[in-house]
């Protein structure tokens, strides 16, 4: 009997990690053909034109949007337009949006070659051999009000009509329409920063592909202590990304923090500037990594632990300081609310953290369409006071971020002073902040074996 509930006891200690790793789902999988995402991002696109852009252009009182880019100098919110099968754009593209009085918007391409199937064609070059003139007479039959071109001081998504292309405008116009030009700031912002249920659908998949292969790459498959170094684990994420045919939009970079003599230096945790890169058992490790996927972005900080021989887990004053950072995150995404700007919730957010024991430095970021997107920035780490501009734009409700921040501990056994960095991808609705596929509450753990 003895030797039977051995036995069982032995089937169950091995199948059972087994098991578990069957149930996980597998998200890579998940990820569509070039094909499939094609129709998938067109099918998005024509939603978002049909569905949210005239809301965004009746909140902004602008009722022509124009954008205008010649080939591979393309304007940032034009390319979020472009049919999927278009890489950039071609010879000189115009895109306008029109708010009809019915509450609609009509789309048209003033452009040699049809632009997918959103936009109607509004240039018959044999007709009208001129494309700009071709402009013209567009805006005669709709006579818009107020005409808003893509220029902004404060977001460089927002500024993307060039120097060449504004003076070849504004000759083309006549006095009546150049008076009517106005900075479409606030539609360009909204257009980038708001979501739809579908998007947010696609950004909780992407994020959980993300999380995959950060726990693959900060595994004992990719990881030897002793022998693999960070740059080997970075090249790794990059490699990884690209036999996924997917791509990222920065460089990963991967850290360590250990028990020596080494102070924290923020601009050297993200450029690999620690002196001895090889990972060892007892490292605390770091990664800064996002990929690019059906025209959206991810950004995801996390933390492994790699196993000393005999540790099945990690020490419990790391588990300790990565709750801290949990903690610094509960304080901050609690402070979003409608209309309070960046700057607001980042001070708030401070004070209250520092209240509560923790020393925090808070520098979280918009998501969308561009890994640092267009929208309410709230803080940057060299900037805890506050930013200008961005800082002072207020919250809106369906918008995504990376809650980007770190918490500074003290860890005794180490005898020095440590930061929990984190960044997990996060959606702003009516619900509040909730995390797109969860966020990190336990180290990774790599084994020594």
């Amino acid at each position: 009997m003895k030797f039977r509930v051995t036995i069982v006891f032995l089937i169950i200690v091995i199948v059972q990690p087994l098991f578990q790793v069957a149930l996980a789902k597998d998200y890579y999988s998940s990820i569509l053909s070039m094909r499939e995402r094609a129709a998938v991002i067109d099918q998005v696109t024509e939603e978002r034109v049909k569905s949210l852009l005239p809301l965004l252009m009746q909140r902004s009182n602008i009722d022509m949007w124009l954008m205008i880019s010649r080939e591979y100098n393309e304007d940032p919110i034009l390319k979020t337009f472009l049919p999927a099968t278009w890489v950039s754009a071609r010879r000189t593209t115009i895109l306008a949006a029109i708010l009809t009085p019915s509450g609609t918007v009509k789309a048209f391409a003033i452009a040699p070659y049809k632009v997918g199937n959103v936009f109607e064609r509004a240039w018959d070059k044999k007709k009208q051999p001129n494309q700009w003139q071709a402009l013209v007479e567009l805006m005669e039959q709709y006579q818009p009000k107020r005409i808003g071109i893509n220029q902004s001081k404060t977001w460089a998504h927002a500024d993307g009509l060039v120097a060449t292309d504004q003076q070849n405008l504004m000759a083309a116009l006549p006095e009546k329409f150049k008076s009517r030009l106005v900075s479409s700031e606030p539609l360009a912002i909204n257009w980038l920063e708001i979501r739809t249920p579908k998007e947010v659908e696609l950004m909780k998949n992407m994020t959980a592909i993300a999380h995959q292969i950060i726990a693959e790459g900060f595994s004992s498959k990719i990881v030897k202590p002793g022998i693999t170094t960070t740059e080997d684990v970075v090249w790794w994420f990059r490699e990884k990304v690209r036999e996924l045919k997917l791509t990222t939009w920065f460089h990963p970079s991967v850290s360590i923090q250990r028990n020596d003599n080494v102070k924290f230096d923020h601009e050297d945790s993200f450029t690999n500037g620690y002196g001895d890169n090889v990972i060892r058992e007892g490292d605390l490790l770091h990664v800064d990594f996002g990929i690019t996927y059906l025209r959206l972005n991810t950004d995801t900080q996390q933390h492994a632990y790699v196993l000393k021989k005999g540790e099945t887990k990690a020490p419990a004053y790391l588990e300790k300081a990565l709750a801290k950072g949990n903690q610094l995150q509960d304080v901050f995404t609690n402070n979003f609310k409608v209309g309070r700007t960046g700057n607001e919730v980042l001070k708030m957010s401070r004070e209250r953290a520092i209240e509560h024991g923790l020393k925090p430095s808070i520098y979280t970021h918009p998501l969308g369409y561009h890994g640092h997107a267009a929208g309410t920035t709230l803080g940057m780490w060299d900037s805890q006071g506050g930013v200008p501009g961005s800082g002072d734009y207020p919250l809106h409700l369906n918008t995504a971020y990376s809650i980007e921040l770190n918490n500074a501990i003290e860890i005794e056994a180490w005898g020095k002073e440590i930061r929990i960095m984190l960044e997990e991808d996060a959606f702003f609705d009516d619900s509040g902040v909730w995390y797109l596929d969860g966020r990190q509450e336990e180290l990774l753990l790599i084994g020594n074996e």
